[in-house]
């Protein structure tokens, strides 16, 4: 088996990555064409079903983490059964310069792939084995071309956290069909550019007349009595937040890491204004905003760069880089009302902590013993929450250092079966 090339350097990766923030929950399968052929190459190349399905289960619980998607590479980190998240990666071989070219020279062809790639939707007969294109494969084909990798020990290929990725990929397709071209070594910058070129190209040799266009002169435009009428109707907002641009290291500038963060996160929450009309971090504190932020980053500061965005956040507000660790998985457990969970206990009314505890004793779990609103048997702990839900907790067998694990739910079996 031939691997695919190494990824490019950082700093030639610098104007090519693309950011998703993780998603709690998801809207079922991949719903495109484009979306479903990526799940059916997956499925295709794998040799274990049961580990599919242990992915898909993962990827629709939310266990994906913030993904980085940079030509010829995905890395997400995944969360299991443990505390500790596993970093997941899926490398795929980049296309040749002389197969960019064969494969633009052929969608320039055809008008209607440009209109139909500039609405973000992927022609179909773009991956037409009769076409032109059929030896340019953008979608995995073959056991060398998608190599899934992950930090865990099970030797699978892949194993259920690479499958997770791998599915939270087909979800992201759906949305952006870009994305295959930069998973094979361009942005979506550069192959519009590209296609307009060739478009420009061809137009140029062809005589048109042109066409008829309803006018009216710059000065009734401009009179009051008819401007209203005239203004055109505001753009769509877009469908995600826009990537920030690259910072160089210069002596004496801001860490560009830095700028990285505040300008993403700044993107992030402009999009959310402008789409639900609502600023998502109106009303939190710094310490519930801190947390937000870090959240956001993949990990729970295991990497060099979410090392350096703890330390800088921790010393700011005299907290601990284990402190915000635990409280990163609170918050992608349930943000701010997770977080009270995490550091508030409480006296809840008898009624739902004690039918909690039968309902347990009744499935033939063991004794949960219960300390305000918290019930713990061994290494699980289950906290109920103002908010009516049930929230998982494990901790190492003889510790009282617990973390925040799974998802949060309404039946608390439901919530213990998921940190097993």
């Amino acid at each position: 088996m031939t691997p695919p090339p190494p990824p490019p350097p950082p700093a030639a990766q610098a104007d090519h990555r693309r950011t998703f923030p993780p998603s709690p929950e998801t809207s079922g399968p991949a719903t495109t064409w484009w979306g479903k052929a990526w799940v059916a190459a997956l499925e295709a190349l794998s040799l274990d079903p049961a580990r599919l399905a242990r992915g898909h289960a993962y990827a629709d619980a939310g266990h994906v983490d913030t993904i980085t998607v940079t030509p010829g590479r995905v890395v997400a980190y995944v969360r299991g059964s443990r505390a500790r998240p596993y970093r997941a990666d899926l490398r795929l071989r980049t296309l040749a310069d002389d197969d960019w070219d064969t494969f633009l020279d052929a969608a320039a062809e055809h008008p209607a792939h440009l209109e139909a790639l500039l609405a973000k939707t992927m022609p179909q007969a773009l991956l037409d084995p009769d076409s032109p294109l059929s030896d340019v494969p953008l979608l995995p084909a073959t056991a060398g071309d998608l190599l899934p990798s992950c930090t865990c020990p099970d030797a699978g290929r892949p194993c259920k956290h690479a499958a997770a990725l791998c599915y939270q990929v087909a979800r992201l397709l759906d949305e952006d069909p870009f994305l295959v071209f930069l998973l094979r070594g361009r942005d979506e910058r550069e192959i519009l550019d590209a296609l307009s070129r060739r478009n420009a190209a061809r137009t140029a040799t062809e005589t048109r007349e042109p066409p008829s266009v309803p006018a009216i002169g710059a000065r009734e435009a401009l009179e009051q009595a008819r401007l209203p009428g005239l203004l055109p109707a505001p753009l769509p907002p877009p469908a995600h937040p826009g990537t920030p641009p690259s910072y160089p290291q210069t002596r004496g500038a801001p860490d560009p890491l830095a700028l990285d963060h505040l300008a993403t996160d700044a993107a992030i929450r402009a999009h959310t204004l402008l789409t639900t009309g609502a600023d998502p971090i109106a009303g939190l504190t710094p310490w519930q905003d801190a947390v937000r932020i870090a959240a956001a980053q993949p990990g729970s500061g295991l990497t060099a760069a979410t090392r350096s965005l703890y330390t800088s956040l921790t010393r700011a507000l005299g907290r601990t880089p284990t402190e915000l660790a635990k409280a990163v998985a609170a918050w992608r457990q349930g943000g701010a009302t997770a977080l009270e969970i995490l550091d508030e206990p409480w006296d809840p009314p008898a009624g739902p902590f004690d039918r909690a505890r039968s309902a347990l004793l009744a499935l033939g779990h063991q004794d949960f013993r219960p300390s305000r609103n918290r019930l713990t048997a061994g290494r699980f702990q289950l906290r109920y929450g103002r908010d009516g839900l049930w929230y998982g907790y494990e901790s190492d067998s003889g510790s009282d250092d617990w973390w925040p694990g799974g998802a949060a739910g309404n039946d608390p079996v439901h919530v213990l079966d998921l940190l097993r």
